[in-house]
């Protein structure tokens, strides 16, 4: 930059501070009257002892400019300071980032300073324009013969995983992390408890995981909109790596728990609640989010966002909306988990949307075979079960119970094993060609 451009950017600076004061607070939000602002910008509030306190303006009601602080708000007062930054949220990303535990504004969870080296970028972008999307033609192996062989999921794709409480959505998460082909991972742990996040870092993630990701925590004690802004960090994150040519793979637990905390602010501003509680932009918000990842022209995020269900109903708003959204959905079945079945992935019950644009005729064709005997095999399982069933009155269900076991311990997996596409198709193609014989 020379000093013509240096002039002429001092001469453009905005060299004046707003700020307003605080009136009221009510519930989750500080009213504030001024400073001159608009939706989704940072302000700073005053505290005594020259500390201050980050928000973002969620609303306006009135003259009254609606704040939502990103800590506590127990120390705000009547009078308090309001200065306005006029620009939104931005964090740092970079290559030095990877192996670190960050907070929902990116900053290192354990206090230590950010490392050098890194750019600044807006927590909150547009969705890629869908005419500038490559489409996906790649498959993406993730180290799980249960995906790769019978739901195999493209470089690029965004795929749910549905599950309710302890069915196995995390160890899922950690498998994928260490097995996956990819150039790096970005993980959102989106209010989990605070026990839960060094467990997974720790246990499913571990030291080989942690290699080659980023992951991004906000618990559940902290404010609703700390988990909102650690979901939009953890996104914009990975858009960073993938605008300069990386194989993203982006990982949200749980995507369940974002809508809960919209709801929360939602409610809080006054919106009125629609679906089953939830106020109008949480299924504003969803869209918006989940577009973000996918394709675009220098690289690519094959995201996995996992759904909540709560007590095991699919057809619940977010899951349903979700579902909707995304290419493709896991379904992580309780029933299966409980006879002893990890990772307990409902094969019949899940769809991957990309598959047949992306798998040879040959895998399709022995992956729908696989599926039908299953099926097969489930329908008449009460039947099988209490002996009701004679052997040679279908040859349909004769195959199944032989290929049952062998499609069982294909479809079961270690937590350490991992397997390359590869190796997942050989032992499919074997299963078959070896059960039809």
């Amino acid at each position: 930059m020379n000093v013509d451009e240096i002039i002429r950017h001092i001469e453009t600076i905005d060299s004046f501070k707003r700020y307003g004061k605080i009136k009221k607070v009510v519930g989750l939000t500080v009213e504030s009257k001024g400073p001159d602002c608009s939706i989704g910008d940072l302000c700073y509030i005053h505290l005594p002892h020259n500390e201050k306190v980050a928000a973002e303006v969620v609303g306006f009601k009135e003259e009254y400019i609606l704040l939502m602080p990103f800590t506590k708000v127990q120390r705000i007062s009547p009078g308090s300071i309001v200065e306005a930054t006029g620009k939104p949220l931005t964090i740092k990303a970079g290559k030095s980032l990877i192996g670190h535990v960050l907070d929902a504004l990116g900053n290192p969870l354990d206090g230590s300073p950010l490392p050098k080296g890194l750019s600044k970028v807006l927590s909150e972008n547009d969705p890629p324009n869908p005419l500038t999307k490559p489409p996906i033609k790649e498959p993406m192996a993730v180290g799980i013969r249960a995906i790769d062989g019978l739901l195999t999921i493209g470089k690029g794709q965004r795929v749910g995983i549905f599950a309710g409480s302890g069915v196995g959505k995390s160890t899922l998460l950690g498998m994928i992390a260490k097995h996956a082909a990819t150039d790096i991972n970005i993980i959102a742990l989106i209010g989990e408890r605070g026990r839960e996040v060094r467990e997974f870092v720790e246990r499913d993630l571990g030291e080989e995981g942690l290699k080659k990701s980023i992951v991004v925590a906000a618990t559940s004690d902290q404010s609703a909109l700390m988990r909102i802004k650690a979901a939009y960090t953890a996104t914009a994150i990975a858009e960073y790596f993938r605008d300069k040519g990386f194989n993203v793979m982006f990982m949200m637990d749980s995507v369940t728990r974002v809508a809960m905390a919209q709801r929360e602010i939602g409610l809080a501003i006054g919106e009125p609640p629609t679906t089953k509680g939830y106020p109008p932009s949480v299924f504003a918000l969803l869209p918006k989010m989940l577009e973000r990842t996918g394709t675009n022209a220098n690289g690519s995020i094959t995201a996995f966002y996992t759904v909540l269900v709560d007590g095991d109903d699919f057809n619940e708003p977010i899951a349903d909306t979700v579902r909707g959204i995304l290419d493709g959905h896991i379904v992580l079945d309780r029933t299966l988990a409980n006879k002893g079945q990890y990772p307990a992935i409902n094969v019949i019950k899940s769809v991957s949307r990309l598959m047949n644009q992306i798998v040879t005729e040959k895998h399709r064709k022995i992956a729908n075979e696989v599926r039908e005997i299953l099926s097969t095999y489930m329908e008449a399982e009460d039947l099988i079960n209490i002996g009701a069933y004679k052997r040679g009155s279908s040859q349909k269900i004769d195959l199944a119970i032989r290929l049952y076991p062998k499609i069982l311990s294909y479809l079961q997996q270690d937590i350490d094993e991992k397997d390359s596409l590869e190796e997942s198709l050989q032992k499919l193609f074997h299963l078959i060609e070896k059960g039809d014989g």
